[in-house]
């Protein structure tokens, strides 16, 4: 089959997996919009070094199995490849996100502005703490379905993790081009992201389970804890 006229880019540009061509002195001359979003959490200079340091010896390509976290991509794979001196290529492999084995309690899930709830514990937070706090949301997420009470319960033992910080940021966003599976269907994300200069771990087995509860991927750093809300609406 002759495939010269085809144009394989559009296709590039759909897939959730990143792929980036450089050029030789690591000018990026392509990137799909998986690895635009990517280039949020790591740098261009970090990326072409991983792609030179697992590019084959000679023309061609070279899939590598390895452990990549930025944030919250994790991949399992690369691919780097080049048939020239003049160009070279990686793709991430994304890792499957772990599925709940927790069934979702449809009963307990109400529509809810998300923005006012966590303003509400924010409040509360505040009545027992003299924290500087800033707070950035998008007041463009949608209402969403959740379990209030379980969910307050995670932003207070969350919020509480940092009670000694000098400053607290904190940032609600949607997650531009991140789904996970939820009963067999896509669900868009909302992350919670909260950030200081140092966090308590001595609720973190607790904040777990609340999070695999609630059906909210965690990511537990030394001075951040970021969680990912599936957005469900039916």
């Amino acid at each position: 089959m002759n495939t010269i006229s085809i144009d394989f880019q559009k296709f590039l540009d759909w897939d959730n997996s990143p792929f980036i061509l450089f050029s030789s002195s690591g000018k990026i001359l392509y990137l799909n919009n998986a690895a635009e979003i990517l280039f949020g959490y790591v740098s261009k200079k970090e990326l072409y070094d991983l792609t030179l340091a697992y590019a084959p010896q000679t023309f061609g390509y070279k899939t590598t199995t390895l452990s990549l976290n930025y944030d919250s991509f994790s991949f399992y794979a690369i691919t780097v490849g080049y048939e020239d001196e003049d160009q070279i290529s990686i793709r991430f492999y994304n890792a499957p996100r772990i599925k709940s084995v927790t069934p979702i309690e449809r009963d307990k899930l109400v529509s809810t502005d998300i923005n006012l709830l966590l303003e509400a514990n924010i409040a509360l937070f505040k009545t027992k703490n003299t924290n500087t706090l800033q707070l950035l949301t998008d007041p463009d997420i949608p209402s969403f379905k959740i379990d209030q009470n379980r969910f307050s319960k995670l932003l207070r033992k969350t919020l509480d993790a940092f009670r000694a910080s000098d400053s607290i940021h904190i940032t609600l966003k949607l997650l531009v081009g991140e789904h996970v599976i939820i009963s067999g269907k896509k669900k868009s994300i909302v992350q919670l992201s909260i950030e200081a200069n140092g966090r308590y771990n001595d609720t973190d087995e607790e904040i777990h389970t609340i999070a695999a509860q609630s059906h909210i991927t965690l990511l537990l750093k030394e001075r951040t804890i970021k969680l990912e809300i599936p957005l469900i609406q039916d």
